[in-house]
């Protein structure tokens, strides 16, 4: 609310004027910001019927800074005159003038001067008449002095484009007695408390009339998931660079495109029910490629391509059995496959970002499920720098700048590594683990190097 003093000096003005008082006379005569004396009367409004105010608006025409300038110098031509002796001016000394390029180019269109090129010592302007006429001057004066009615609307919209002028709207108050006008302020109460319906002082009180037709603060809703929204930054920032993101819409997978396609040994412990959700019904998968199963078979029991395998005996039964995925690199694993049967190869960069499921006892930050991002690039010539060039600008794009990297060991990945980061604002190394698996997966194309990057893991 606005000071009470501001109000009561209002109220008395009101109380003494014939008919109603314009507020921009109001705050002239008292000495006031207008947008002060805007916030009394908004101020004495929310207190009831006290007075009656009628907004009107108005235009009018006002000096710009330029306008202002010229008003009290001269405009650029009439100086641009006035600057030059009988004998002439050099056209390179004008120039120098502040007023010199804008009123050389005016003067010469009103004919009041004139440009000896050929003269010695270069260009020179002499004087073609002897008096003139500052009308730019005299028509700003004029708006200055409040008589902007006694140009024409041709003359005011000339100077407006010349960024002298500009039509000004004014808003304002016509203010009158209310059908409750008092010059003393009373601030009605705004709720009934229990202490006057006990000793009857609301009878004498008065109340602020409710707003029915107000509106109430409009509740927060449709605010994304904290989860999808990094979802959302992590997926933007693959696509950015490249990367084409892989279906992972099936939560059942296959032992085999699960675990063997990627050379984990039949015996691991992960292959574990403590570890795995495995299905019941239905129990198996019978769809394999026969040729690739065979090669995966090969691999694990007798070795091949530089490896010697893990010499035990490979059992298609255990490759059927059906799970919730433990990793999104089973999708992985069957579009490197699908790749590996085109004609011709072609690189790809490829990406995920989507649900998995341990069988993990569960806690205050841990579920049996999580999201998995992961990487994966296949063409030839790929060397571990690559990788590190493609992990280094992810992070990048996330903030993280300061990375360091770290060979590591992993039992069916190789190379392996780690990598560590640090952030300015949680003071603290984040591990990243990453995995680097080359993976053949068909006799028609040699994938000199494919990774496999699960960079990071978001536990809900």
């Amino acid at each position: 609310m606005a000071d009470t003093g501001v109000l009561e000096t209002l109220l008395g003005r009101i109380e003494k004027a014939d008919g109603g008082v314009d507020s921009l006379e109001a705050a002239d005569s008292l000495g006031l910001d207008h947008q002060v004396l805007v916030g009394a009367v908004k101020s004495l409004q929310a207190l009831g019927d006290l007075i009656s105010a009628e907004l009107r608006s108005s235009k009018h025409w006002e000096l710009l800074g330029e306008g202002t300038e010229i008003a009290e110098q001269g405009s650029h031509e009439a100086r641009v005159f006035g600057s030059i002796p009988p004998e002439g001016l050099a056209q390179s000394e004008l120039m120098k003038l502040s007023f010199g390029k804008i009123g050389f180019s005016k003067a010469m269109s009103n004919k009041w001067i004139r440009v000896d090129k050929a003269h010695e010592g270069g260009p020179r302007i002499f004087r073609t008449v002897e008096l003139i006429e500052d009308q730019v001057r005299a028509k700003l004066l004029l708006v200055q002095r409040g008589n902007s009615s006694e140009l024409e609307e041709k003359e005011k919209n000339e100077l407006k484009k010349r960024k002298l002028l500009s039509e000004v709207t004014v808003k304002s108050y016509w203010i009158t007695k209310g059908s409750s006008f008092s010059t003393t302020i009373t601030k009605p109460e705004t709720e009934l408390t229990p202490e006057m319906i006990a000793n009857g002082s609301w009878k004498e009180k008065k109340f602020k009339p409710y707003n029915f037709e107000a509106l109430g603060v409009a509740p927060d809703c449709g605010h994304m998931h904290p989860l999808m929204k990094v979802r959302t930054q992590f997926r933007q920032i693959f696509l950015e660079m490249g990367f084409t993101e892989m279906p992972t819409n099936n939560f059942i997978e296959s032992s085999f495109w699960n675990f063997d396609s990627l050379f984990q040994p039949q015996q691991h412990p992960a292959r574990d029910q403590h570890d795995t959700f495995f299905l019941s019904d239905p129990a198996l998968a019978h769809d394999f490629p026969p040729d690739y199963l065979e090669r995966v078979k090969k691999v694990h029991s007798e070795g091949g391509y530089g490896s010697q395998g893990y010499k035990y005996d490979w059992k298609v039964e255990e490759a059927q059995k059906n799970i919730l995925r433990t990793h999104t690199t089973a999708v992985s694993a069957r579009m490197l496959y699908k790749l590996a049967q085109q004609e011709k190869f072609t690189p790809v960069k490829y990406f995920s970002i989507d649900r998995v499921f341990r069988n993990e006892t569960l806690d205050a930050t841990h579920l049996a499920e999580f999201h998995q991002i992961e990487g994966v690039v296949a063409d030839y010539g790929l060397t571990l720098g690559d990788l590190m060039g493609i992990l280094h600008e992810f992070f990048t794009k996330l903030g993280i700048t300061r990375l360091r990297f770290k060979p590591a060991y992993n039992p069916y990945t190789e190379p392996s590594m780690e990598v560590f980061s640090y952030h300015e604002g949680v003071p603290t190394m984040i591990k990243y683990g990453i995995n680097n698996i080359r993976e053949l997966v068909g006799h028609k194309v040699n994938l000199q190097m494919v990774y496999d990057s699960p960079v990071c893991r978001l536990d809900s």
